[in-house]
């Protein structure tokens, strides 16, 4: 299995698969405190349809300007509530993203960058990100109520806590942590291995197939199960096979999960 999962990394964990992708955003931010914003707001929006999703993101970076982290870090929370009044993303509108992006405004002020913020949360003797996330999730959202008031970020910013996989979460740690030719990286000092697997429909039915969990619901424990699986084959870094084996079903062109499980030599 390490050898067919490897065979399909080198092979579709290309820049040329990524878009239609959210993740594609984060390339044109060289500075790590832009790219970690851009990023963390490109993670938030990634539900829907992915064209959408690409509208709403880059709506968002546009209004904030070639440096996402001075926007932030100058701009009147109540200018930055102006600024995205008439955001609309499925169900999340103007004063969830206005709430969230104050809240990171705050975590800069008090932290200087969302990494500071994520690394004084995390101990090298945990296992994975997990306490980290859950601390960083709850100061950015503290962060978004002490400047926004009654305005709250809602579901785009969850709380580990409560059961959810984080998808979302674990997608902006993956594009953040990681470096290879599709993750651009930068965080360097929280090591692959303390990852999650980012579980979205696609990688909750991959893991199902292959044996990794027998949950029937894709939630925190699923993911972890899912995470401690691909961790036989690749120890250092379980989520390694993440990008290259879901563009099977995002992506068009790669004919759907009948056509990776053929790769795998798997049935359903």
């Amino acid at each position: 299995m390490k050898e067919k999962l490897d065979r399909i990394y080198e092979k579709y964990n290309q820049r040329v698969y990524v878009h239609p992708d959210p993740l594609e955003f984060l390339y044109g931010y060289d500075d790590i405190r832009d790219r970690e914003i851009a990023g963390l707001i490109a993670a938030s929006l990634a539900y829907g349809k992915v064209a959408q999703i690409l509208k709403s993101v880059g709506m968002v970076l546009e209004k904030m300007g070639p440096s996402p982290f001075a926007y932030l870090r100058s701009t009147r929370s109540a200018r930055i509530s102006k600024d995205f009044q008439s955001f609309v993303h499925r169900f999340a509108k103007g004063s969830q993203l206005s709430a969230f992006l104050n809240g990171m405004k705050q975590v800069i002020r008090d932290h200087g960058s969302l990494h500071d913020c994520f690394v004084s949360g995390f101990s090298g003797a945990d296992e994975t990100v997990l306490p980290a996330l859950a601390r960083f999730s709850e100061t950015i959202i503290q962060g978004s109520n002490a400047a926004s008031g009654s305005c709250s970020p809602g579901h785009l910013i969850p709380c580990p806590e409560k059961g959810s996989a984080c998808k979302r979460l674990h997608l902006f740690l993956r594009w953040m942590v990681r470096t290879d030719a599709v993750d651009p990286g930068g965080w360097e000092d929280i090591p692959a291995s303390a990852l999650i697997v980012p579980l979205d429909t696609h990688m909750f039915r991959i893991g199902k197939a292959i044996g990794l969990t027998d949950r029937n619901q894709a939630d925190a424990l699923a993911a972890r199960e899912i995470s401690a699986g691909f961790k036989q084959w690749s120890p250092d870094d379980p989520v390694k096979y993440d990008f290259a084996l879901t563009r099977f079903g995002i992506r068009d062109d790669l004919d759907g999960h009948d056509a990776l499980m053929r790769q795998l030599d798997w049935g359903f």
